[in-house]
């Protein structure tokens, strides 16, 4: 299907309800499809937005266009969750139907206030030369969960900044409320990270200018930035675009990042950290996460499993994207741990004592401890004959874990590369904690100390799980239930 400009910003009601069931039934019906990670109803799923609790449940809205695997007119698509695992989609629930957002309600976040759930985002307008105007729009839902938008942009473009200017994520602090935006600076066409401040969620909004947290330059854009505090430390989530790989060595078209700071100042927008800037998941697919500080203390993250300005192979078939589990985020002597929630064991089936070959369903858990020296190939969605799979290349001896999709059915973007690697601890056991969702893998390696997250897609009759060589290790696996 050719996807000119004037198709990708239709007015939604100008597609058929006919239409949308056939893409509806398309994207369920795919062989490559999630069974327990959130995934678009039809058409793309890209940014987790509002990921916020609320009204005794967990609520994520995910950046939508159901018309097909494009970035077209956009819409928030509501998911609840009562445990951070099962998630029921209730549709959409903001959409592109005011003069602030008549081109996209794109990505924001949630907060709750006044016993309502304060949702903010970017309003996309363009005019008739087809400039745009971003706008930071709000909106209050109910216990009903109906919403309701303020009439008027909360923050408009500042002088200081190009129109890439979005993304809000809301913060709370000594009883004023805070702002910080994804911007690219208009004098230096660099990335930034605005900050606003304001006493009352309505505004007026007070801009404090860009946070200081780096003397690197950060690409031409960044997306998707949202703070977050563990352990009373700033941690910093944030996506460079077009950043030097001599900054911060990368290998997907634009990362996921994190900063470990160890203090941040409100007030003169001041973000102090000894550590290194580093790569947020280690393998092909992961952007825009959005993590929050939850009111049981803890703090949980959501990832895109997609990339911008990439095909994948599901886009023949009218879809794209989908979600990571949810992670809890946590701090070990400095450094960011990932690890999934304790309830995703509730979708575990009988355990299954793994000793080397399964023929599975690709839709399970598979822990893993390997001993030290050893040296073998996990294979994964594995052919007959094995000669396609996706292989997890493991060696304890040289401390070294590979993730390799080269091989793996049909192929990926492989010109950013078909192989992510990483450096463990030599002559040391390893752990890892393995999810497999059709199209989908995560690798927690060492208790969250790395994950690796990756899309890949298994021609048909590919199931079999294989270790190639003879060596030391304990397995279980469990099949996993949809949600």
């Amino acid at each position: 299907m050719e996807w000119s400009t004037e198709k990708r910003y239709l007015p939604y009601e100008k597609w058929s309800a006919k239409t949308l069931l056939k893409l509806q039934s398309q994207a369920s019906n795919s062989p490559y499809q999630l069974h327990y990670h959130i995934r678009p109803k039809s058409g793309l799923l890209n940014d987790p937005n509002g990921f916020s609790y609320f009204n005794n449940e967990w609520h994520v809205f995910y950046q939508s266009y159901p018309f097909g695997p494009v970035h077209g007119l956009k819409s928030w698509e509501h998911c609840v969750s009562k445990d951070l695992v099962h998630w029921k989609d209730l549709g959409t629930a903001i959409y592109p139907d005011t003069e602030l957002d008549s081109h996209g309600a794109y990505s924001g976040s949630a907060k709750v206030i006044d016993n309502k759930l304060f949702l903010m985002y970017t309003g996309n307008a363009r005019d008739a030369e087809w400039i745009r105007h971003p706008h930071q729009m709000g909106a209050f839902m109910d216990k009903n969960n109906h919403i309701e938008k303020l009439p008027n942009s909360l923050i408009e473009q500042p002088q200081h900044t190009t129109d890439h200017f979005r993304d809000p994520q809301i913060l709370e602090h000594n009883g004023k409320y805070y702002c910080i935006l994804g911007a690219q600076d208009k004098a230096t066409k660099t990335g930034k990270i605005a900050l606003f401040e304001a006493k009352d969620i309505k505004g007026p909004w007070h801009d404090l200018g860009y946070i200081d947290f780096t003397n690197e330059e950060m690409g031409y854009m960044i997306e998707c930035p949202n703070l977050v505090f563990i352990d009373e430390k700033p941690v910093l989530i944030f996506c460079p675009q077009g950043l030097d790989k001599a900054t911060v060595k990368y290998e997907n078209i634009y990362p996921n990042m994190v900063l470990v700071g160890d203090k941040f100042d409100f007030k003169s927008a001041q973000f102090d950290s000894k550590n290194p800037i580093q790569n947020l998941d280690d393998g092909f697919d992961v952007y825009a996460t959005q993590p929050f500080n939850a009111p049981d203390g803890k703090v949980y993250a959501l990832s895109w499993v997609g990339l911008p300005d990439l095909t994948y192979p599901t886009d023949i078939e009218n879809w794209s994207g989908c979600y990571s589990q949810v992670k809890e985020l946590s701090l070990k002597n400095g450094q960011l741990i990932q690890k999934p929630v304790s309830t995703i064991k509730n979708l575990r089936q009988e355990e299954v004592n793994f000793t080397g070959e399964l023929e599975t369903k690709n839709q399970y858990e598979l822990k893993l401890e390997v001993a030290a020296s050893q040296k073998t190939t996990l294979h994964i969605a594995a052919d007959e004959a094995n000669t396609e799979s996706l292989k997890l290349h493991i060696d304890t001896t040289n401390g070294e874990l590979i993730l390799d999709r080269q091989n793996s059915g049909f192929t990926v973007n492989e010109k950013y590369g078909t192989k992510r690697a990483i450096k463990l601890p030599k002559n040391t056991t390893l752990d890892l904690d393995i999810f497999v969702d059709h199209s989908l893998i995560e690798v927690f390696v060492n208790d969250g100390e790395h994950v690796l997250t990756a899309r890949f897609f298994p021609k048909k009759g590919s199931n079999k799980l294989l270790i190639d060589e003879n060596i030391k290790f304990k397995g279980q696996y469990w099949e996993m239930a949809d949600i």
